[in-house]
């Protein structure tokens, strides 16, 4: 079911520093930052040669990295992000097993412009998992 590693999602309290951080400091090629209201999140994704590093920062009070940010201040792991050929049979084998899908269970348009769906840290050694269509 899962393919490659698509991205690791790191929640950032200060998205211009940490971009600055990771192009100045290591010399990393970064994106233009993207605001995903509908995710809650503005995000940057560090490219490396065979995967992404994706930093977060909230959009608004109400977004769920700013609940992550209220318990880790500093910032953290957020999330790991798999690829995936098939989402709904994807997700439709993970509830079978027992597998709980966040949200209403449906994906949703990632930053990517690809269907994504996170899945409960409960089930996986309390890790957020997020997949991506590809």
């Amino acid at each position: 079911m899962l393919g490659r590693v698509n991205h690791i999602a790191i929640a950032v309290p200060d998205l211009e520093a940490a971009t600055a951080v990771y192009r100045d400091t290591l010399g990393a090629r970064v994106s233009q930052a993207q605001a995903l209201p509908e995710h809650g999140v503005t995000v940057v994704f560090v490219e490396l040669d065979n995967t992404k590093v994706e930093l977060l920062e909230p959009l608004g009070d109400n977004s769920p990295i700013a609940a992550f940010l209220a318990k880790t201040p500093s910032g953290g792991m957020h999330h790991i992000c798999y690829e995936v050929a098939d989402i709904l049979a994807a997700r439709d084998q993970l509830k079978a097993s027992g597998a709980r899908v966040l949200g209403d269970g449906e994906p949703k348009i990632g930053a990517h412009g690809k269907p994504v769906l996170f899945l409960h840290p409960k089930d996986f050694s309390g890790t957020l998992v997020e997949l991506e269509q590809i």
